[in-house]
């Protein structure tokens, strides 16, 4: 018995290898059956270990997995034992696979063998794909290993059988990048996932309590003389549409058209070339725009293709934000005010949106494992055109100045899983336009056993206008972070001028902020629970200069994953004292003093393979010295499947404060004043979708959001932060945003795609009648009543292959 147990933990401490093959025969054919000639002279990677939920066992069915490769691409062909009755087959849209009743199969490859960077290439058992690029800079969730918005062209099939299914893959090298070398050896990772179990198992063994993934790859020996075609492809578009917006009394419409190209070409194995000329991104999902309260601009998520796909080594140093480019001009504001405040003014027209002229990137990986990446990309002049109303007289101004956008990044790659990373940003505009440049270093050491981390950046920022400045930005953390155990300590300073927002994000500047984290996880069953983790993190703020009190806070987080495959999560906070200088937008004099306060945070969701799924997130807070003030959150969502292609979501969120402050403005003497609000923010979201088939879809999400805010009173500050002189105020702010997005999605052939997109929002009515509509029910169906605008569009991409065109013209 001792003996079999060495040998069962021997096997589970080695990394495996699995020798492939150059093709002899024809390369099999992508059908989904497994019974081409050349499979058979594929050996076999089999042996798969669970993960989730029983670290360490075997997997519960058989997996049977062969590997082939000739010039032209790499081959899969997987064979998954099941009863095929029992197998899972919703049918999902692309890259959405998760948490969804279907069951998968998954390959990775680390083509640099450098234990960090990698690529995923997935397909469900209904064969829709899922593809997404790996690197240490990817925050990712449960069951996501990378960086899912990269969407590469290759090829699948699937077949049920009668003993399980099977999977085939062709994945061309145009979609890959590795070293140019006689001899290659690749990381290899091989996954399955069976939904009724809810279990995900791996060829190599991937331990829960190991920080990181890809280091814990087996291994792709004995790819030879590997001479890849030339990587060129060209993805022509041509879109139109037609669009009505609310204006003044009336409306306007507008006819939309637009062509461009995106063009990838390969320099080599390792380096591509990414270009987009006269791009159109119009065919997006709606920004989820709020009522902003707080001194901190609102981050938006990116949605346009060319700046989320093949981006991660842009977003590694995070000083990169790419809505900054193709953003609403900086003067649109101030043209604006003036057909506002001069009643004799009209806007003719005043583009909301920078036109981006082109872009490209430029990345890859040495033999040496030098990342290299280079971005640049180049928006148009924005002119608006203004009208005198007595004159007749039209005028032409600039809110907006021709703007070139340049990121230069280094990424070397060190033994194990460490990094060091170069970063430069850099944004020139045309005339006497503000510019800006923002250097940083960072890096990641681990230590060989891979138990310790030591990371950290340092950022430089330079602004050059009529008065340039400049700032740092430093980082320093130290911790523990494999085992049941974890710990870490971190302290970051940042300098008052410190500002990298011409092409990154960023909260606030002055800051030095000290945390301490603990954790103890649990990542194999126990009797009562699948896993459990706690977490004690305490944050310290100061001012940097002047060095003053600004925050503390400490948190202690629980979560325990049942048996029964629903999940709970508790967090108990305390903000002993707050002393918010950020909320005066003003360098550091006064500040406001917000009360000391406690608060519960409740949160779940039960077991995602059933047709009804719901989630729910309640938070009451305690304010110990100002009883009368109440905050809490409530949020609940539920997902209801009523087939293998439809699927329903709606969600709710619901928050609110009394006696908030908030900034409103400075008297005539240059004093800052504060407001006392009340406020509610109510989110409501219905999203669906329908898949025809795997590759056709119809998608629906609308957005509703109602804002209430209660002006009571507004005040001035002492010297200690407390208001003083209060004026008592009935003012409200009634504001409602709605956003319908609808798309029509047809992959018809690899690559190309035909997208019938519909857009409906609510106009520039967004403000309505406190006093009419006081509650949520009476704002939404205002806003239903009020007047929206409209957009239908046509868009046409199609994939061309300068190989595949070659030899049909040969």
């Amino acid at each position: 018995m001792y003996l079999v147990l060495m040998v069962c933990v021997s096997l589970l401490a080695q990394d495996k290898t699995l020798q492939t093959v150059k093709l002899s025969h024809p390369a099999p054919r992508i059908d989904g059956n497994l019974d081409d000639p050349a499979w058979k002279e594929a050996p076999v990677a089999t042996g798969f270990i669970q993960n989730f939920p029983n670290f360490g066992q075997a997997s519960l069915q058989k997996t049977e997995v062969r590997i082939l490769y000739d010039n032209a691409a790499i081959y899969i062909g997987a064979y998954l034992y099941d009863d095929p009755s029992m197998i899972r087959r919703q049918i999902t849209a692309r890259d959405e696979e998760q948490f969804k009743d279907v069951d998968y199969f998954s390959v990775f490859l680390d083509t640099y063998n450098d234990q960090q960077n990698g690529f995923q290439f997935l397909v469900t058992s209904a064969n829709v794909q899922t593809d997404a690029r790996l690197s240490p800079g990817v925050v990712t969730s449960f069951g996501e290993y990378g960086d899912k918005t990269w969407d590469a062209v290759w090829e699948s099939q699937v077949g049920i059988k009668n003993d399980g299914w099977v999977v085939e893959m062709k994945i061309p090298y145009i979609s890959l990048r590795f070293a140019n070398r006689d001899v290659q050896n690749w990381g290899l990772q091989l996954l399955r996932s069976v939904r009724r179990y809810n279990e995900t198992s791996f060829w190599n063994k991937v331990d829960p309590n190991v920080n990181g993934f890809v280091n814990q790859f087996g291994q792709l020996s004995n790819l030879l003389n590997i001479q890849p075609p030339l990587r060129l492809s060209f993805s022509p578009y041509v879109s139109t549409g037609v669009r009505n917006t609310p204006d003044g009394n009336g409306s306007r419409t507008e006819w939309l058209g637009s062509g461009g190209m995106d063009v990838k070409y390969g320099i080599n194995e390792s380096f591509t070339l990414d270009a987009t000329v006269i791009p159109d991104f119009g065919q997006v999902i709606s920004d989820n725009v709020v009522n902003n309260l707080t001194p901190y601009e609102v981050r938006f998520e990116e949605y346009r293709p060319f700046f989320t796909e093949g981006t991660e080594i842009f977003n590694k140093s995070g000083l990169f934000y790419s809505r900054r480019i193709g953003a609403t001009p900086m003067n649109y504001e101030a043209i604006n005010m003036l057909a506002e405040n001069d009643p004799d003014i009209e806007i003719i027209r005043n583009p909301s949106r920078t036109s981006l002229l082109n872009g490209i990137k430029f990345s890859g990986r040495t033999k040496k494992k030098l990342g290299i990446g280079f971005f640049n990309a180049l928006t148009a002049p924005m002119y608006a055109t203004l009208r005198d109303k007595i004159t007749g007289e039209r005028t032409k101004i600039q809110t907006e100045p021709l703007t070139n956008y340049n990121i230069l990044v280094l990424d070397q790659a060190l033994k194990g899983r460490s990094y060091i990373t170069f970063t430069n940003n850099n944004v020139i505009r045309n005339s006497s336009g503000r510019d800006a440049n923002v250097t940083g270093l960072d890096f990641n050491f681990y230590d060989k056993s891979n138990n310790y981390n030591l990371r950290g950046y340092g950022h430089y920022s330079k602004v050059f206008t009529n008065d340039p400045y400049d700032g740092f930005n430093t980082l320093l953390r130290a911790g523990k972070v494999s085992g049941k155990f974890q710990y870490a300590l971190q302290n970051t300073i940042r300098s008052a001028e410190y500002d990298p927002t011409d092409l990154g994000y960023q909260q606030t500047a002055n800051l030095n902020s000290s945390t301490a984290s603990f954790s103890y996880k649990q990542l194999t069953p126990t009797p009562n629970f699948l896993t459990y983790e706690y977490t004690l993190t305490t944050r310290y703020d100061r001012i940097y200069k002047p060095d003053r009190f600004n925050t503390l806070a400490i948190d202690l987080r629980g979560f325990w994953y049942l048996k029964n495959f629903w999940d709970v999560a508790l967090t108990a906070a305390f903000l002993p004292d707050q002393h918010d200088y950020f909320i005066l937008r003003t360098p550091v004099g006064k500040y406001a003093r917000r009360p000391q306060f406690g608060y519960l945070e409740l949160e779940g969701s039960s077991d995602s393979r059933k047709k009804l799924f719901f989630n729910y997130n309640i938070l009451v807070a305690n304010f110990f010295k100002n009883p009368e003030k109440d905050y809490f959150i409530l949020g609940a969502g539920v997902r209801y499947r009523f087939s293998n292609r439809l699927t329903l979501d709606l969600s709710h969120r619901h928050e609110s404060e009394t006696d908030y402050i908030v900034y409103a403005g400075r008297t005539a003497l240059n004093e800052p004043r504060i407001s006392f609000v009340d406020f509610k923010d109510i989110t409501s979201i219905l999203s669906g979708i329908y898949n025809f088939t795997p590759r056709i879809n119809l998608t629906l999400r609308v957005r509703h959001y109602w804002s209430n805010v209660k002006y009571k009173r507004t005040a001035l500050l002492d010297d200690e932060g407390y208001p003083i002189a209060p004026i008592a105020s009935a003012n409200t702010d009634n504001i409602n945003f709605f956003n319908t997005d609808a798309f029509f999605t047809w992959d018809f052939r690899y690559g190309s795609r035909l997208i019938l997109g519909y857009k409906n929002w609510l106009g520039d009515d967004q403000v309505v009648d406190p006093l009419r509509y006081k509650s949520y029910t009476s704002n939404l169906g205002q806003s239903f009543s009020m007047r929206h605008g409209n957009e239908a569009t046509l868009r046409f991409i199609y994939f061309l292959d300068y190989n595949q065109l070659r030899r049909k013209k040969g």
